[in-house]
């Protein structure tokens, strides 16, 4: 049978009453676990210093474990999986003992934007310090790792030097901001959200003032229609609209996030000028601060706090005590303009083209980022993107450089008119380096793809079929709002061993992606498919819903009314 999350509100509830939640403005500062411990002690960003004159010079035994477990995600450091470590030891091992000397490192990338220098420089980190790793992950950063602590402050002082950060890219923080990676250049877009994300991120990103909230907070700002940065799973949006009497804007939605108690967003009904929005995002932020839940991690994201409020005291308290000022009603954002990953070649307003690549699940290397650096450079472009749906962008490329473009990335895994199957897959970092992961995902659904577009080539949809792998709870992958989506999890054989396997959620889908109307996916309870019948599962429901479908039904629709024995 199902399990229901469609509704915004599902399986998040607040804290029980009469006990202090760690709210700052109810109940005070003081630290109620550990993790408010440590952050209590001072300003998480002072660990640099520590790494810059001790750390890197003294080795990574020289750490302590607040510091490598803690404070160094405020830099986008995180340590990743020792290798050889199975998917039935995460549950059981603690984090030293899941810990390898390495690191991951996010580079934060605040709309997915990139240029040559920027491009050439990750790459060379990548191939000098990272064993030529490189992933896009779907938050618009690029993550490397093999990265060793002797080696960040000489990556932080090249990466600055290209005019990049990796401040807040983790820890509980304001982390990346989602921007549509084809803002001031789509002929259709209402309004070019780069300059709001730069004043933002110019303004706060390291001010210590919001550098400890009570968990991640996460944003996205898009002018596209065709709403491209999912904005229904983020902390805050701010999502392009036309208001009838003052113009080109903002319609703001808040509280969303998956994880294991997924919620999406709702929109505050309020409109917001391109003028007010760093002044509301910072309102906002500044809420989940002083009101957010403190006293348990797993109820310390805004959904929480906006579950317990409603939208209409979370609108008052912004307006009443953090602006002051009434925000004027605003019209909803409606998706209405094409496909949300930009795959392909496009026009652009003045006339050059923005080509969309796919590489597989994100996974590029740095020498693969090095050629295609030429590539661009030889298509007279210097702008390339990332999208929040692992794919790459290529940005002011002349009509006749088109072709030459296309054939350059073909060899480096990047490819412009992908299969439906390579198009539509995303997966997280999975148990190759990730300490939450039970399964492998980015082999996995590498193998998959190519098995489903060649197996599928001869079934003709009218949308495409989202398929998300993730190799835990966390949704990283976002596996609740796809059609598929695979929840990794350590499973029993006929013969009692372990072995990794797949939950199945059917039927989830976001507006950005031409969805009925938004939802998350239904968990079909009991079913648990291994990596080896991953790929038959999916072509047999693809297969039945091809079949069974109706002109014009989408997958979600028919996931809603079909029978049982159909989805297995």
């Amino acid at each position: 049978m199902y399990h229901d999350t469609a509704l915004p509100g599902a399986k998040v509830r607040p804290p029980r009453e009469g006990r202090s939640n760690g709210q700052w403005l109810v109940d005070g500062h003081t630290p109620l676990n550990h993790n408010e411990e440590f952050k209590a002690e001072g300003n998480p960003l002072d660990v640099r210093a520590r790494i810059e004159t001790t750390y890197a010079r003294e080795g990574f035994a020289s750490i302590p474990a607040d510091d490598l477990h803690g404070r160094f995600r405020w830099w986008g450091l995180y340590t990743q999986r020792k290798q050889g470590i199975d998917g039935g030891r995460t549950g059981t091992l603690g984090p030293d003992e899941l810990s390898d000397e390495y690191f991951m490192l996010r580079v934060r990338l605040d709309g997915g934007q990139l240029n040559l220098e920027q491009l050439r420089t990750i790459a060379q980190i990548s191939t000098e310090f990272g064993r030529d790793t490189a992933d896009i992950s779907d938050r618009q950063n690029i993550q490397l790792h093999w990265i060793g602590i002797e080696n960040v402050p000489e990556i932080w002082r090249r990466l600055e030097a290209a005019g990049l950060q990796t401040t807040e890219a983790c820890g509980d923080t304001p982390r990346v901001f989602l921007g549509s990676p084809v803002a001031g250049v789509a002929a259709d877009e209402i309004i070019d959200p780069t300059p709001v994300i730069r004043r933002i991120v110019d303004t706060y990103i390291g001010d210590p003032e919001i550098a400890n909230l009570p968990r991640k907070f996460k944003t996205a700002v898009t002018g596209h229609p065709s709403l491209d940065v999912v904005h229904e799973i983020n902390d805050v949006s701010l999502v392009g609209v036309v208001h009838p009497e003052l113009g080109p804007g903002y319609d703001l939605w808040v509280g969303g996030a998956l994880s294991t108690a997924p919620r999406l967003a709702e929109r505050l009904g309020v409109f917001v000028t391109e003028a007010q929005a760093p002044e509301v995002w910072y309102g906002v932020v500044r809420i989940f601060r002083d009101y957010g839940y403190r006293r348990l991690r797993n109820k310390a994201r805004l959904k929480f706090l906006l579950a317990e409020w409603g939208v209409d005291k979370f609108r008052q308290v912004l307006q009443d005590e953090y602006l002051g000022y009434a925000l004027p009603e605003g019209p909803a954002a409606v998706a209405s303009g094409g496909a949300a990953d930009h795959v392909g070649v496009h026009p652009q307003k003045d006339g050059r083209n923005y080509v969309g690549f796919a590489p597989t699940v994100g996974r590029v290397s740095g020498s693969r980022l090095a050629a295609l650096a030429d590539a661009v450079e030889a298509a007279g472009s210097d702008r390339v993107r990332l999208t929040p749906h692992q794919k790459l962008l290529v940005l002011d490329v002349a009509p006749e450089r088109t072709d030459a473009l296309l054939a350059a990335a073909e060899p480096l895994g990047l490819t412009a008119t992908p299969g439906p199957f390579r198009r539509n897959t995303m997966a997280c970092t999975g148990i190759e380096f990730c300490k939450l992961a039970f399964v492998d995902t980015k082999d996995t659904a590498a193998a998959a793809i190519a098995t489903l577009d060649a197996a599928l080539a001869d079934v003709r949809l009218e949308l495409p079929i989202t398929l998300n792998v993730n190799g835990c709870p966390n949704s990283c992958a976002r596996i609740q709002t796809a059609d598929i989506g695979l929840k990794g999890q350590i499973a029993k054989s006929a013969d009692g061993d372990d072995e990794f396997a797949f939950q199945v959620h059917l039927g989830g889908g976001l507006a950005s992606v031409d969805r009925d109307e938004p939802g998350l996916g239904r968990t079909l309870r009991g079913l648990k498919v291994t990596a080896d019948e991953m790929p038959t599962y999916v072509e047999r429901v693809v297969r039945r819903f091809a079949a069974d479908g109706t002109d014009g039904e989408t997958f979600a629709q028919w996931v809603r009314r079909a029978p049982e024995e159909s989805l297995r």
